[in-house]
């Protein structure tokens, strides 16, 4: 049977082809990253990237990089994104704020809560493995919570969660919190792929745990 290629398939590989448009000399300015004449390297929640510099295509590894998979989609756009959309004079504020307090973003305010909620509960009575994973891939803040953790999904650009556990009265919660100038790094839209990917990680590594 021929392989049915999704929509979310045929954005990605499109953005291969928009990638190799960009002065990848200004992409290397910009972060400070490592690359040699084929990648660019990068690392995104805690695992090694490399974006082939004649391809285009983002390849994640696990062994450094014996062996490589390809980028899912909201792995791929959110690496295309920090490295092509990013202004040139990007800079964290220091402040965070939740996504629906981010400037210009009323209509999309409902969004991620959808996708945190199904999350949330899915972590419900598991407290130790969250906290675990969380730790392994950032480091405990101050921030209430049953777990709160600070997480680097690119190393210079830092996300907070914050966890609390449901009870008889209260439906269990997350809340992730992202630095106000996140927008000079990417675009709106793009924040909840991260998002995604970064609950994806927490929760494969809290199988792993199990």
């Amino acid at each position: 049977a021929a392989m049915t290629i999704s929509n979310y398939e045929i954005m990605r590989n499109r953005m291969r082809d928009e990638f190799l448009k960009y002065d990848q000399d200004k992409i290397l300015k910009k972060y400070d990253l490592k690359y040699d004449d084929d990648y660019i390297y990068i690392r995104f929640v805690d695992r090694d990237y490399r974006v082939g510099r004649k391809t285009g295509i983002v390849e994640g590894t696990t062994d450094g990089f014996v062996t490589t998979f390809e980028g899912d989609y909201n792995e791929s756009m959110s690496i295309y994104d920090v490295l092509c959309y990013a202004k040139d004079d990007c800079r964290l504020s220091g402040n965070f704020c939740s996504i629906s307090m981010l400037k210009g973003t009323a209509q999309f305010s409902n969004g991620g809560i959808d996708i945190n909620q199904g999350y949330a509960r899915r972590f419900s009575g598991r407290i130790k493995k969250l906290s675990q994973a969380c730790y392994k891939i950032g480091i405990r803040n101050d921030l209430r919570g049953d777990v709160a953790a600070t997480i680097h999904p690119f190393d210079f650009l830092p996300v907070t969660i914050q966890y609390w556990d449901g009870d008889e009265e209260f439906a269990p919660s997350l809340k992730f919190m992202f630095d106000e100038n996140i927008q000079d790094f990417m675009h709106y839209e793009t924040i909840y792929y991260m998002m995604v990917h970064i609950l994806k990680r927490i929760e494969e590594l809290m199988e792993e745990e199990e």
